[in-house]
């Protein structure tokens, strides 16, 4: 196959093109040895802090100057304060308007958290020299942060030859992706099918223009060849071959086209440099969560220059940047609280258990329905109390209840006799408990070296007492109004037969209506019930109440939330309280007219003043604002400090020079 070229042998714009084509080689390769030899580096720098936006004070003095306050001193004394910078030339503090520098060269910055997150704003700022058209720089972020390394998105400056080829490798491998076929009759001489199939079938021939279904039986020919073989015999085998081959050689066509992919995700910015006219600035802005001892953030850079696929200079890693991180939860107040409390002496307990009994009969017997349940759970009460270490058990009051069959004197006579056995029983089940635990006190050894009983507590007699209730009807009348089987029609019926005084009568008046047997079989049972109450008093306790004070253990855990960031969780806990804390809860949250309505009811404090002046500079009262600074720092000298590390604050201190030494 003969190849033309569009410049024939011998012509002048041939080796022309060569020529330019090895000086841009050369060009680029000097450039990267240049780098490699200076080890230029990109750096990091922190941008000017913008100022606080205020809005302008009304204020009512005749001839005072534009931005400027008059407030009053803690003193009391009026003071006129003014934004104002400091001539280079003199020295002095001049009113005027503060130019904002485009960078700043320090190597930390302190940063406020609100809301629990803090913005990191830096610049990645990239010389000249390390711009090409046809070079990529990669540049790879990442936060120092509690002892882990945590990765930034990628920042991508692509010269414009560089975007060129790029685009060029995707439209070489789109063509070969369309050279794929994907019809597969495409690979079937059809000229030579047809005239097969109209020389041996010419009865399936006719079929050519007929919609009907013709069976691979009706296809095949005198000769036993079926549509399928005859398919076979006519398609391109070649061209089968070299497709299938091209199907499986995707991936390995994309890595020789594209030799520089186009990246995605975790990526931060991709942009074009058009020019090489000057130094390429890129302002960052990363949010991270903050968290429990988070004090300071790192941040560095790395990254590599790349031409296509091949890399031609690694970017020597910067100076890192450090985030220094200032909270309001600093201000939290720590000192515990503590909540009055009534002890009282005696302490009464009531527990319920529903035991079954033989009808008529009054013995306690395990073995009906859940009564064995029933009982072990009760005696695993009764024998937690007997050995607490606390309280001693004085006397056990035990109610039995009967379900209003029969008639109210002999369920009353029941009751009373069922009541008077559960008491025999669980008295002996005590006095029996009792006895073991001594026993497992077990010996002690004397200081002379000789064994003896361990000593055993003294134990008083328990009395037990049983009282009757025989029918429990107020039960019923609940079970009843709460029931959602029984209709309402059937409830109101069941009011009315509640009218009759007579309990005989009323019970015998019930069972011609038609609840009458969803009320015996599944609310009777519920009614037959043994009601414990247990009287104790606390050991060597001698008056009725002492008077005492525990720790607030919810109030603390909200103050502990506050230290951990968690401020929603702090203000669920401390909201109720409404106190200093309960403001600083408010004022992490941007609550600010909560916060406010707290603190300005408070004693001003220096802590409650400075809280005071950043509430009021976020809700732009700057004189209000100024003045409580100015109290706080009176009052406390650390606040001339703290002031520069809140955002609100420190846009006062500079606009009004409020820091300055007398």
């Amino acid at each position: 196959m003969r190849r033309f070229f569009p410049f024939a042998a011998g012509s002048p714009a041939l080796p022309a093109l060569l020529c330019l084509l090895l000086a841009v080689s050369c060009t680029t390769s000097r450039k990267a040895q240049q780098l490699n030899e200076q080890q230029l580096s990109a750096s990091l720098a922190l941008p000017a802090e913008a100022g606080h936006s205020f809005r302008e004070l009304d204020l009512p003095h005749a001839g005072q100057e534009p931005d400027s306050l008059r407030i009053h001193d803690f003193q009391g004394r009026e003071v006129i304060i003014m934004n104002a910078v400091r001539d280079d030339s003199s020295g002095e503090m001049v009113a005027n308007e503060t130019l904002q520098a485009a960078r700043v060269t320090a190597r930390f910055r302190h940063v406020a958290e609100r809301h629990g997150r803090v913005d990191l704003a830096f610049q990645v700022i990239v010389p000249a020299a390390m711009q090409d058209s046809r070079w990529q720089v990669r540049f790879h972020p990442s936060m120092d942060i509690l002892g882990q390394t945590v990765p930034l998105d990628d920042i991508l400056i692509t010269g414009k030859d560089y975007r060129k080829a790029q685009l060029r490798g995707y439209q070489q491998y789109e063509r070969f992706l369309r050279s794929i076929i994907t019809d597969s009759t495409r690979f079937i001489d059809r000229h030579q099918l047809e005239v097969f199939i109209q020389r041996n079938i010419p009865a399936l021939y006719a079929f050519r223009r007929d919609t009907s279904i013709v069976t691979d039986g009706q296809f095949a020919s005198v000769y036993g060849v079926t549509e399928r073989e005859a398919i076979d015999y006519y398609t391109y085998g070649l061209l089968v071959r070299r497709n299938e081959r091209k199907i499986r050689d995707k991936d390995k066509m994309f890595r020789k086209y594209v030799k520089a992919p186009f990246q995605d995700g975790h990526l931060r910015l991709d942009t074009l440099i058009v020019n090489e006219a000057g130094e390429f600035v890129y302002n960052y802005v990363q949010t991270i969560a903050t968290r429990p001892r988070l004090r300071k953030v790192d941040i560095r850079l790395q990254g590599e220059v790349c031409e296509q696929d091949r890399r031609v200079y690694d970017v020597p890693p910067s100076e890192p940047l450090t985030f220094y991180i200032s909270s309001l939860s600093a201000f939290v107040d720590g000192r515990e609280r503590y909540l009055d409390q009534v002890v009282s002496r005696r302490v009464d307990l009531r527990d319920e258990a529903r035991l079954l009994f033989e009808l008529g009969d009054d013995a306690v017997r395990q073995e009906l329905g859940d009564n064995r349940l029933e009982i072990d759970r009760i005696c695993g009460t009764l024998g937690a109390l007997l050995a607490d270490s606390e309280f001693d058990l004085d006397s056990i009051v035990v109610t039995a209840h009967a379900s209003p069959e029969g008639s109210w004197r002999t369920n009353g006579e029941l009751s009373q006799r069922r009541g008077r056995s559960v008491g025999r029983y669980f008295a002996d089940f005590m006095r029996r408990y009792a006895d073991s635990l001594d026993r497992s006190q077990g010996i002690r050894m004397t200081l002379d070296g000789t064994l003896a009983d361990a000593e055993h507590r003294e134990r008083p007699e328990i009395r037990f007492s049983s009282y009757a209730v025989p029918e429990n009807w107020e039960l019923l009348d609940r079970l009843v109004a709460e029931d959602s089987w029984l209709s309402e029609a059937q409830k109101a019926a069941y009011q009315l037969r509640r009218q009759e005084a007579d309990p005989d009568q009323r019970e015998l008046a019930m069972r011609e209506d038609d609840y009458y047997p969803y009320l015996s079989k599944e609310l009777y049972p519920q009614l037959r019930t043994v009601v414990f109450d247990i009287r104790l008093h606390r050991r060597n306790m001698l008056q009725d109440t002492i008077h005492t004070t525990v720790l607030d253990t919810v109030y603390m855990n909200g103050v502990q939330a506050i230290r951990d960031r968690e401020y929603q969780q702090a203000l669920t806990l401390l909201r109720p309280y409404a106190d200093f804390n309960t403001a600083i809860a408010y004022c992490c949250l941007d609550y600010n007219a909560s916060a406010l309505s707290i603190l300005e009811r408070l004693d001003r404090t220096a802590e409650v003043n400075y809280m005071l002046a950043l509430l009021y500079a976020r809700t732009g009262d700057e004189r209000s604002a100024v003045a409580c600074y100015l109290h706080a720092c009176t009052q406390n000298s650390a606040f001339v400090h703290r002031g520069n590390l809140d955002p609100e604050i420190s846009a006062l201190i500079r606009k009004y020079d409020l820091n300055r030494e007398s």
